[in-house]
């Protein structure tokens, strides 16, 4: 994992956001995704640098994942490391909109 990937996995795993089960490098159809809620259908991604170049890539694979029915959040590695506090409370309140 990256950085980025372990300081995220650090607040998601043993269900400490919420009391949600989160996964990581977890496969869903053709693709392995970051993180995933199975039970909120909720898919969490971190983009590099790499990211820019490829946007129309992540969007039909985003597309495909909605298309299973899973809503994709995607954060910037640098909104990670500079604002965790921010990235969490998105989670939460697309972990909320499936209550």
């Amino acid at each position: 994992m990256t950085e980025p990937e372990l300081i995220l996995w650090s607040q998601l795993r043993r269900r400490r956001l919420g009391g949600h089960k989160f996964r990581r490098q977890h496969p869903i159809g053709p693709y392995v995704v970051d993180f995933a809620c199975l039970n909120a259908k909720l898919i969490v991604e971190l983009d590099g640098g790499h990211h820019s170049e490829q946007r129309h890539a992540d969007r039909q694979r985003d597309a495909n994942l909605e298309e299973l029915g899973f809503t994709v959040l995607r954060f910037w590695n640098d909104d990670v490391r500079s604002n965790l506090a921010v990235v969490l409370e998105k989670i939460v309140s697309e972990l909320s909109n499936d209550d």
